[in-house]
């Protein structure tokens, strides 16, 4: 499982015109499952991804995490962070999850996130033709990938 994340002052999805998940100060998080992900890799990232301190103090460090600051995320199935790219200029899809493995992953994953921060996230739709908007904050933009955990 791969992760984008990205603080944000603001942040929205939009579908066919209409937006279905907007928040403030919080995370927008980018979501790649690949066909080896399960219940652990969900596990490890959520607790890292509620956790993590990237949000800033009352001295401007970053020292305190989404669960801290109580704010909000909303989660965004992006099968594209899995693409090789290592052959020709066409980026390859192949270690994506199918949908009829990453759609339960992506469910499971929203679960997992919501129980973790004791709040509602706001989501895309899985496998919608999606705008995503927002402010990044810092910029903050920080990748994780479960498979390394290094």
């Amino acid at each position: 499982m791969r992760v984008v994340i990205q603080r944000v002052s603001k942040a929205s999805v939009t579908i066919n015109e209409n937006i279905v998940s907007e928040i403030n100060e919080g995370l927008l998080i980018l979501l790649g499952i690949e066909e080896a992900d399960d219940i652990t890799d969900i596990e490890w990232l959520t607790k890292k991804i509620a956790n993590l301190r990237i949000f800033n103090d009352e001295n401007s460090v970053m020292n305190k995490s989404l669960i801290d600051v109580n704010g909000d995320a909303i989660v965004v199935s992006q099968f594209t962070l899995h693409a090789s790219t290592k052959k020709g200029n066409r980026p390859s899809y192949i270690y994506a999850a199918k949908p009829e493995i990453a759609i339960p992953l992506y469910e499971k994953f929203i679960e997992a996130i919501e129980l973790q921060l004791h709040k509602k996230v706001g989501t895309g739709q899985f496998g919608a033709d999606m705008k995503v908007a927002l402010i990044n904050d810092g910029p903050v933009t920080i990748i994780i990938d479960s498979k390394n955990r290094d």
